[in-house]
């Protein structure tokens, strides 16, 4: 199997938010995903983007994607959130998602930023021991918080 790690082209948004279902799918929450490959077209290959996405090819086949975005923090200065890491079920175990890191992480280091930060759903242990494997530290004290679509509507 030849694993090929590529920036992603306009063209490879449609299997991105297959990738995206499938982890929402994962994750039971189905019904969340409110875009489109379209948004991620628009949102993604214009100047000043909102994120950056790698993919994962494997004999011209998508099996795996990275997206990320810049963030900043008032405590470290230019960071990087990976905002998903998905490897198609079938090709889990395969060396897919370190490869897809790896991109993360050098690209990161290429930027000079001082942090990559993310997210691990808590049930899911194979991917908190995965991240654990490469270094990654669990912030176990800190709490998410979002306000979606209605908090912003309802906002106080």
């Amino acid at each position: 199997m030849k694993i090929i790690i590529k920036e992603a082209e306009k063209e490879d948004m449609k299997d991105v938010i297959a990738l995206i279902k499938e982890l929402a799918k994962f994750e039971k929450e189905p019904k969340e995903v409110d875009i489109d490959s379209t948004i991620l077209i628009n949102d993604g290959f214009i100047e000043n983007s909102y994120f950056k996405c790698f993919v994962a090819k494997n004999e011209n086949k998508t099996i795996g994607a990275a997206v990320i975005y810049n963030r900043y923090s008032t405590w470290k200065g230019r960071t990087i959130h990976l905002e998903d890491l998905i490897v198609t079920e079938k090709m889990r175990g395969n060396g897919v998602g370190s490869l897809l890191l790896d991109s993360v992480v050098n690209y990161a280091k290429k930027l000079n930023v001082k942090r990559v930060s993310w997210e691990v759903i808590n049930w899911n242990e194979k991917a908190i021991k995965f991240y654990q494997k490469k270094g990654a530290l669990i912030k176990k004290d800190w709490s998410i918080f979002h306000l979606d679509n209605n908090g912003l509507k309802n906002y106080k």
